[in-house]
């Protein structure tokens, strides 16, 4: 995204959830000034060259785009709301702060159950054993989470099911998911792209390492685009 803003003549700054302020009623930040490096390893730290940090209203910018990761905390909130104010100021805010905040990513998926395996939503212990036994594989995460942390595989008569769930929701006090295990994971869970209500052609499998139930990157997952198939278009087209 920021290499294709770049070739369009636009530049670019970033700031961090903890650079966001509201000063006199105007909504600032700590912005740093980045020049892309060409060819440079993206896995790395020097794919990019900082300037001078300056403080200015979000307002200013062409376009504000929110890249934070959960968790989805209360700072989270906090920043949701800073930059829905922004947008009344003027700012081009992407996604909304409103957006962001009354559409956490993985109770959205609510919306097209059609589409999903079998999903509950509770922080009932009973509600969860139950749903365990209907299903017996299955899998539980915590709401709020990113990167595979938290994600637990409950098989059959699995002999940690009390004690994953009992750490998951807090003996009973947070709400987490739970859904039925699909095999077809370690073909790679796939993320596709709507632009413009249209999917993009290709979308990203994320492999899981062998012996490993979670594709996620971050817990070792490998990216591998795939062209998408007519199921996955069906979905996408559903969707948008």
């Amino acid at each position: 995204m920021m290499r294709a803003l770049v070739a369009r003549g636009h530049t670019l700054s970033v700031a961090m959830q903890g650079d966001l302020y509201i000063e006199t009623g105007t909504v600032k930040a700590v912005t740093t000034p980045i020049e892309l490096v060409a060819d440079a390893d993206l896995h790395g730290h020097d794919w990019w060259r900082e300037s001078a940090s300056q403080d200015l209203p979000l307002a200013d910018f062409g376009a504000v785009v929110m890249r934070k990761d959960p968790p989805f905390d209360m700072e989270y909130v906090y920043s949701t709301h800073l930059l829905e104010y922004a947008q009344a100021q003027g700012a081009k805010v992407f996604n909304s702060g409103a957006a962001i905040r009354n559409h956490p990513e993985k109770l959205a998926i609510t919306e097209i159950s059609e589409f999903t395996a079998p999903t509950l939503v509770t922080r009932n212990m009973a509600r969860l054993k139950a749903f365990h036994d209907t299903h017996h594989d299955v899998i539980v995460k915590p709401l709020d989470g990113m990167g595979g942390t938290g994600v637990f595989r409950l098989q059959p008569k699995d002999p940690n099911l009390n004690a994953i769930l009992e750490t998951l929701t807090d003996n009973g006090a947070r709400t987490i998911m739970a859904q039925r295990y699909i095999p077809e994971i370690v073909k790679g869970d796939k993320r596709i792209l709507l632009i413009g209500g249209e999917p993009v052609p290709y979308s990203l499998a994320r492999i899981p390492l062998a012996g490993e139930t979670r594709g996620n990157l971050a817990a070792g997952g490998r990216g591998v685009a795939q062209p998408l198939s007519p199921r996955d278009r069906e979905i996408a087209e559903a969707v948008a």
